[in-house]
């Protein structure tokens, strides 16, 4: 079985759960561990990708650029890589994050909007990058239109796409079909990112190997948006009693996960109910805060208004519509808003 490139991305999804708070000593400590265990892509951002700190993202403790200058700074053999969403974030911050010296830009867009990504990875290949796509809320769509999706996206210029499980709500047979299809559609490679809002994220994980995924991502300790990310450090463990060697010293990195980013978390990252009720309905893992106020301010269930949400299946998903949703559910219920 071929060992899958492992891309570590607490110091970018893990961003989601910590409020953007991370300092460039926590990044530099971080950064060093990783590579010195040997994790060959270290992705640092914030979690909305480039230009994200805005008050409709959350805005960063710490300037992202001066983040990303310290992992390069810190890193010997990891690449930096870092997200970029358009419309988030721009031209200008890519040629800023190019010049601080990441070696990747991971290019995100709803599944079903591939179209709109062109100029950016045109942008990324002259800027000598290494391009990657990133297909999010994957599990809205069927095989075949991601596999539409990424043509696009090689066409473009991408050296590798990912099938991205945003909500956590794909089970191992979503995986495997959507996996493999890109596998037997394209020429470049193919990625899997997931979440844990359904407790699968490694099982889902192993699906996406085992069907010849190229590169797969994980954080330490689980840290990231909603129920989190696969846990590098147990993916890593996992790989290893499947003799699969990594080169990746698992040592290094349970002493990271419990030293370095356990007492930044601002709680445990658990498939509680509010996380559940994400994976389920297939919500975008990073709404969850936002239905959270929605739900206290208009008395209604959080559950309730991610099962709605999960019907229109929208990435739209900007304040005023989960507060429209939360209306409509308070009016039904006879609540006074």
């Amino acid at each position: 079985m071929k060992i899958p490139r492992l891309t570590d991305t607490t110091l970018r999804d893990g961003d989601h759960a910590i409020s953007h708070s991370y300092t460039p000593e926590q990044v530099r400590t971080i950064v060093k561990d990783l590579d010195e265990a040997g994790v060959p892509v270290i992705e640092v951002s914030h979690g909305s990708g480039l230009n994200g700190s805005t008050i409709q993202q959350g805005f960063s403790k710490h300037p992202e650029l001066e983040l990303i200058k310290v992992a390069v700074q810190t890193a010997k053999n990891a690449k930096i890589a870092s997200l970029f969403v358009p419309g988030i974030g721009t031209s200008e911050e890519l040629r800023k994050a190019a010049d601080l010296g990441i070696s990747i830009i991971r290019i995100a867009v709803h599944c079903t909007e591939a179209d709109v990504t062109e100029q950016y990875f045109r942008l990324a290949k002259e800027l000598g990058l290494e391009a990657v796509g990133f297909l999010m809320m994957s599990h809205t769509q069927p095989a075949k239109v991601l596999v539409e999706q990424a043509k696009l996206m090689e066409s473009y210029g991408a050296d590798c796409v990912y099938v991205v499980d945003s909500a956590g709500a794909l089970v191992p047979t979503g995986v495997r079909e959507r996996v493999s299809a890109l596998k037997d559609a394209l020429s470049i490679e193919v990625g899997f990112h997931a979440h844990n809002n359904l407790g699968l994220a490694i099982g889902n994980t192993l699906a996406a190997i085992e069907c010849g995924a190229d590169q797969i991502d994980g954080t330490l300790r689980g840290l990231g948006a909603g129920a989190g990310n696969a846990q590098t450090e147990v993916l890593v463990a996992v790989l290893n009693k499947m003799n699969i060697d990594t080169g990746i010293n698992l040592a290094i990195l349970m002493d990271a996960a419990e030293e370095k980013v356990a007492p930044i978390m601002k709680s445990p990252i658990v498939v509680d109910r509010d996380n559940l009720s994400s994976g389920y309905a297939g919500v975008y893992n990073s709404f969850l805060l936002h239905v959270k106020h929605a739900a206290e301010k208009f008395g209604v269930g959080v559950g309730e208004i991610m099962e709605e949400l999960g019907k229109r299946q929208t990435i739209a998903g900007q304040e005023d519509w989960i507060i429209d949703v939360a209306v409509e559910l308070a009016n039904k219920k006879g609540v006074k808003v």
